[in-house]
């Protein structure tokens, strides 16, 4: 599985990766964002994260000003 995804596909908990470049950790953290310079409103990008980086990956995007949430995974690939 891809570590990085679109929003339209489902990133289960089960088998997601973390999205940090070299981290191979269980993700357990949904990033949702988007750049407003090249998506439409409507269009969302999904990261994954362990807990080891949620926060940094939170702020790797907040830093360049993109809409950015974050949320638990579960095992749907949703949030709790």
């Amino acid at each position: 599985m891809s570590p990085r995804h679109d929003a339209d596909s489902d990133p289960g908990a089960s088998t997601a990766e973390c999205s940090r470049a070299g981290c191979r950790e269980h993700a357990s953290w949904r990033i949702t964002w988007r750049n407003p310079r090249i998506h439409t409103g409507d269009r969302r990008k999904i990261w994954v994260a362990c807990d080891d980086h949620v926060e940094y990956l939170r702020a790797f995007l907040a830093a360049r000003e993109f809409p950015v949430s974050v949320s638990a995974l579960t095992s749907a690939g949703g949030v709790l």
